[in-house]
């Protein structure tokens, strides 16, 4: 509680109170929050958000199995969006930083056989998904965008502003827009390696 302020400290209580009452397993929702089909979602046990965090789960089809899954221990902080219509899991101890974007869906399809038609307003175009997991202890940070059908191995870091559209391995860090991975960390040594 050291740093904070009067105020803060309310707020704090507030969020305390709301997280033991509506998301009794997480350990601290911080309010304000956003969330849309609650039941879709599991929070998993030890959960920690920052302020402002939206989590959209939905189902076109009436299905409702749990569409975002937590893993325990998982932190998020202020403002991380979280969006999906298919699957969305994020595995223990994974901590992500402010601002981070991840969704399983696209509102077209933009590669394979099936293009959608560019004059066709984007919210009409069909919802595209493709299942998004972050293995355990993963670190994603600041910015950080994560676009369906990816895979962040465990133990990997994904730099600040980049964006993932392609699997990262395990024990990797990866960088950039799109984000290519930069080291791998080795058993052995115990370094993280550049790649060649």
């Amino acid at each position: 509680m050291k740093g904070y302020g009067f105020f803060e400290l309310i707020i704090l209580m507030i969020s305390l109170v709301f997280t033991k009452l509506f998301i009794p397993k997480a350990r601290l929702v911080r309010l304000p929050i956003k969330v849309r089909n609650k039941k879709l979602i599991d929070f998993g046990r030890g959960l920690t958000t920052g302020v402002g965090c939206r989590l959209d789960a939905f189902s076109f089809d009436n299905e409702q199995t749990k569409k975002i899954k937590f893993g325990s221990c998982v932190q998020i902080n202020d403002y991380v969006h979280i969006a999906a219509v298919e699957s969305v899991f994020i595995g223990d101890n994974v901590l992500i930083a402010s601002k981070v974007f991840i969704s399983d869906h696209n509102h077209g399809s933009y590669s394979g056989e099936m293009h959608s038609d560019p004059n066709q307003p984007p919210a009409l175009r069909p919802i595209i998904s493709k299942p998004v997991m972050i293995d355990d202890n993963v670190w994603l940070g600041e910015l950080v965008c994560i676009m369906p059908g990816v895979t962040v191995g465990k133990g990997s870091i994904v730099g600040a502003h980049s964006v993932v559209t392609h699997d990262i391995p395990s024990y990797s860090i990866a960088v950039g827009s799109p984000a290519k991975v930069i080291k791998q960390y080795n058993f052995s040594t115990k370094i993280w390696e550049a790649i060649n």
